[in-house]
């Protein structure tokens, strides 16, 4: 396969990092999906680019992506080295980012270098990241299928049902969030609370599935104990026509860690990584 390395620019002047993973020699252009990391995520996080090899072995184009304001770094790609990004980080900038990903895409000289089938385009969200891709495939038409990794099932989850919280948050401007991983504590400003009261109808998960005429699965853990198959669950019920898939005994992660050293998939994101690819073979509708 054939791996690139590429930086788009963004509205706020910060780019957005791709990695494409496209297959070798396909006879015709191929599908091509785009995956958007979750809260606290990065497009070389654990298992993601094993994930991506295996879709580009069964000829798809993947496209793994940091969203602007992650705060990684083009030169510390595993490392949260810009806070300030990230606090400044808004769902109204990962989907400005998401539309400027499909633009590049669509350009003639993306198309001459990288041919594919645009009209099999698959958005793949992990976590928040599902969210996001929830909200992008109901406003860009260009995306034709959607697919859920262990999704929330709502973008306020940090502050839902927290008066006391917001409060707090609004005095100080920053609420920092604790990184297991790392220890670091990330900030967010204020700003994030206030884009989504902004635009708390353009980011209503429900309203967005019920809209939906793509097909859509989703993909969930069915031992994930940090967003819970029951949010998989609520997301069928908001888009009935959705495929739901619950992975026997796969965490929030399909069994991956970062960083993620070994030569093969852990077993639940084998399961997951083959229902998706299969999903993104489907005939486009």
């Amino acid at each position: 396969m054939v791996k690139s390395n590429i930086s788009l620019p963004s509205a706020s002047g910060k780019p957005v990092l791709l990695d494409l993973h496209y297959p070798e020699n396909p006879a015709s252009p191929p599908p091509v999906a785009v995956f958007l990391h979750g809260f606290k995520g990065f497009k070389d996080w654990g298992w993601w680019r094993l994930g991506a090899d295996a879709f580009a072995t069964a000829g798809i184009a993947f496209l793994r992506c940091n969203f602007s304001h992650n705060g990684v770094t083009a030169d510390q790609l595993e490392v949260f080295a810009d806070m300030e990004a990230f606090g400044q980080n808004n769902y109204s900038r990962e989907l400005a980012d998401i539309r400027a990903i499909i633009d590049w895409l669509h350009l003639p000289e993306t198309q001459r270098k990288y041919p594919t089938d645009r009209t099999r385009l698959t958005l793949i969200g992990h976590s928040r990241g599902g969210g996001i891709a929830i909200i992008a495939a109901r406003e860009d038409a260009r995306v034709r299928r959607l697919n859920t990794w262990a999704s929330v099932d709502g973008l306020d989850f940090l502050w839902y049902g927290r008066p006391e919280l917001i409060e707090s948050w609004r005095k100080n401007d920053v609420l920092n969030i604790p990184n297991a991983r790392t220890k670091q504590q990330m900030p967010l400003h204020f700003q994030l609370y206030e884009d989504f009261e902004k635009n708390a109808t353009r980011f209503d998960i429900p309203a967005a599935l019920r809209d939906l005429t793509i097909p859509m699965l989703i993909s969930h853990g069915d031992a994930d104990s940090s967003i819970p198959p029951s949010a998989a669950r609520r997301l069928q019920a908001w888009n009935p026509s959705a495929e739901l898939r619950l992975i026997e005994g796969a965490d929030h992660v399909f069994g991956g860690r970062h960083p993620y050293e070994e030569e093969d998939l852990p077993a639940a994101a084998r399961e997951l990584v083959a229902a998706s690819v299969a999903f993104c073979l489907g005939e486009a509708k």
